[in-house]
């Protein structure tokens, strides 16, 4: 039986939001982006009218990509924000799975780089930014990676994420939970948080 860690990855590897940081970078190199910025407003009153939900906004807010030399932003916005990850990840010891809400094209560059083994997140597709399928959030998680790993042939140790509302399903996986505050590892009982 293979032993695997579960980690998210914004707030938990890295100290931020890794999609809106991302978009603040590209807003500052293709400043011509400014363009979507009352398409993504307007997106943003619907979601705070609960008229469109969180992945309705997100399906279209990262149409900005279609306008940016997509690779190259990403390599540059790794090259100034990589030395972020948090030590404490780089000295794992078991198979790691990254499982994010954060887009696979920013994702993606960051696991090459870091050689974690399995990346599991919010697939987009490249040349509009739409979301393809779900929003990788919530039970989203789970069902995701029990799409890549059969449930009898591993074994869950540690699961790390910066939070509990939202990463209850995962946290519910493992032997021992990881609370993230500040890029410190908080350990708890699930039983202690969820009853």
């Amino acid at each position: 039986m293979k032993e695997i860690d579960i980690y998210d990855f914004d707030k938990t590897i890295v100290p931020f939001d890794s999609g809106s940081l991302f978009w603040g970078y590209s807003l500052l190199h293709y400043p011509w982006i400014i363009l979507f910025i009352p398409f993504q407003a307007l997106l943003a009153i619907l979601m705070v009218l609960k008229i469109i939900d969180f992945t309705k906004f997100k399906k279209y807010f990262f149409c900005f990509v279609m306008l940016i030399p997509l690779e190259s932003a990403v390599k540059g916005f790794w090259d100034k924000h990589e030395r972020q990850v948090h030590k404490w990840f780089l000295n794992r010891k078991r198979c790691a799975v990254v499982i994010s809400a954060s887009p696979d094209f920013l994702l993606k560059e960051i696991q090459k780089r870091l050689g974690f083994e399995d990346l599991i997140c919010t697939k987009h597709n490249k040349k509009t930014g739409a979301i393809i399928g779900q929003n990788c959030r919530d039970g989203e998680k789970v069902k995701r990676l029990f799409e890549l790993y059969n449930k009898n042939d591993v074994k869950i140790i540690d699961v790390y994420s910066d939070s509990l509302k939202h990463d209850k399903p995962i946290f519910s996986l493992g032997e021992n939970c990881y609370h993230i505050v500040k890029g410190k590892k908080i350990p708890f009982k699930f039983k202690d948080i969820y009853g």
